[in-house]
């Protein structure tokens, strides 16, 4: 091999080294450790960044959805009776959607606490116990119903994910075949969903299609998760006993160990550099070298 062709071939080398080095890179900064942040909560889930940031959560038990002012560092109660909130995530009017678990419906809350109900059940028959969900960029929201403990009263014939049209007037059921949906979250580019089936203990990918439907259904990782959330490099977050991340590949890349059991995870603060993580009885974050994808934007902006 001649001196060019040498020389081209190492390139060639390096740079495919310096790839598989940034998709398996830590996204944790450098020294960081996990911090709480506030506690003496009963069961907290659903984070979720507002345009600011700012993140909010629920306390389930306690039927309320707290907010934390991450530049601030205060805690406020943002919603009582919140009907067993659990998943949150902010739309583009900058209304925060949620899945009452207990109220068995998906609403929109707009900043100043008017409710709407968004969706109440399928096809006549009541939801079983709303968990998690995602907007995609053009509006369309996927969320999983699950149901956890007593299943006195289910009316669904098991437990699927859901999709509503961006439009908010139709709502059709996605996915059928898990055992127990729960976690979910899309790429920004809204051609990817991954939903986690925590009864099944596997989290799968999917392509999502223009009308909202799923297909090419691909195992992505061998453990199911409670909530998810992804970062700038296409990262998964998934939450088991620890959060564990894993990338675009499906392969693990860094386990983030947590005092109590994770149960949610988001970014958020003012550069959406900030993973905060609900556990069991407390809000916690960590610093870290990824960020993650910022709100969506509201209309007109």
């Amino acid at each position: 091999m001649n001196g060019k062709w040498f020389s081209l071939a190492v390139m060639v080398v390096l740079l495919e080294a310096g790839i598989c080095n940034a998709e398996n890179a830590g996204v944790v900064a450098p020294g960081a450790k996990v911090e709480k942040l506030a506690g003496g909560f009963a069961f907290t889930e659903g984070p979720a960044a507002d345009p600011n940031g700012d993140i909010y959560f629920s306390d389930i038990p306690n039927n309320r959805i707290h907010k934390w002012d991450a530049r601030g560092k205060k805690l406020s109660t943002f919603r009582e009776d919140s009907g067993g909130s659990n998943g949150l995530f902010f739309d583009k009017k900058g209304w925060l959607l949620a899945c009452e678990g207990g109220g068995r419906r998906l609403v929109a809350i707009c900043p100043k606490c008017k409710v709407t109900v968004l969706a109440d059940g399928y096809e006549g028959k009541k939801f079983n116990s709303l968990n998690d969900l995602w907007i995609t960029p053009k509006g369309g929201i996927y969320f999983t119903d699950p149901r956890y403990g007593n299943r006195d009263g289910m009316e669904q014939d098991g437990e699927h994910v859901y999709y509503m049209t961006p439009d908010r007037k139709k709502v059709i059921r996605v996915i059928d075949d898990m055992v127990r949906p729960n976690g979910v979250i899309g790429t920004p580019d809204g051609t990817t969903l991954y939903v986690a089936d925590n009864g099944g203990k596997k989290t799968y990918s999917y392509t999502i299609a223009k009308d909202g439907t799923l297909s090419q259904k691909k195992l992505f990782a061998p453990e199911g998760s409670d909530g998810m959330t992804i970062d700038s490099r296409g990262n998964i977050y998934l939450t088991t006993n620890a959060v564990r991340v894993y990338n675009k590949k499906g392969e693990l890349i860094q386990t983030i160990e947590v005092p109590e059991g994770p149960a949610n995870v988001c970014f958020g603060g003012k550069d959406m550099q900030t993973l905060f993580i609900t556990a069991r009885t407390s809000l916690y974050s960590i610093r870290m070298q990824v960020k993650g994808i910022p709100p969506l934007p509201k209309k007109g902006s």
